[in-house]
């Protein structure tokens, strides 16, 4: 699967360590930055690899910010994005079972690198379901981000 990865300063080791992870499963990870611990703004990240799902450059995204919030946050402000913010392995598969979620976001400072590693592999692991009340709901979502989307023609 083709990956971007993404992560402001308080994630940048984690990021580094994720992003090798989900090579060795044999995933493609474009890295999107950053690529020190200097500070910097997590809505450029989360931007970053929010656009390369958006555009299907990619088949899903990974951001880390400190609290995994502030990310997802910015995430979801891209059309087309469905990011959540996760924190164990049932919600990091599930949430893209139900909801087909796109991006799955964490925060370095909330979890370890070890809990880190399975969320990767429930989310990289798990596929939309398409059951009907599962679609049902996202077209739901769907339709609330058309509506408000400033993107619309």
């Amino acid at each position: 699967m083709k990956l971007a990865i993404g992560s402001d300063h308080a994630g940048f080791e984690m990021k580094q360590q994720i992003a090798e992870f989900a090579r060795s499963l044999g995933h493609d990870v474009i890295d999107c930055g950053t690529d020190s611990l200097e500070a910097c703004d997590y809505p450029d990240f989360a931007q970053a690899v929010a656009e390369k799902v958006a555009a299907k450059d990619v088949e899903r995204g990974l951001l880390i910010c400190g609290s995994g919030l502030g990310a997802s946050i910015a995430a979801n402000k891209v059309t087309g994005v469905r990011a959540g913010n996760c924190m164990d392995t049932y919600s990091a598969h599930q949430g893209v079972e139900h909801d087909d979620m796109n991006i799955l976001v964490f925060g370095a400072r909330i979890v370890g690198i070890e809990v880190a590693k399975e969320l990767v592999t429930s989310f990289l692991g798990a596929a939309f379901t398409g059951a009907e009340r599962h679609t049902r709901r996202l077209n739901k979502v769907l339709a609330i981000e058309a509506k408000y989307s400033k993107d619309q023609s």
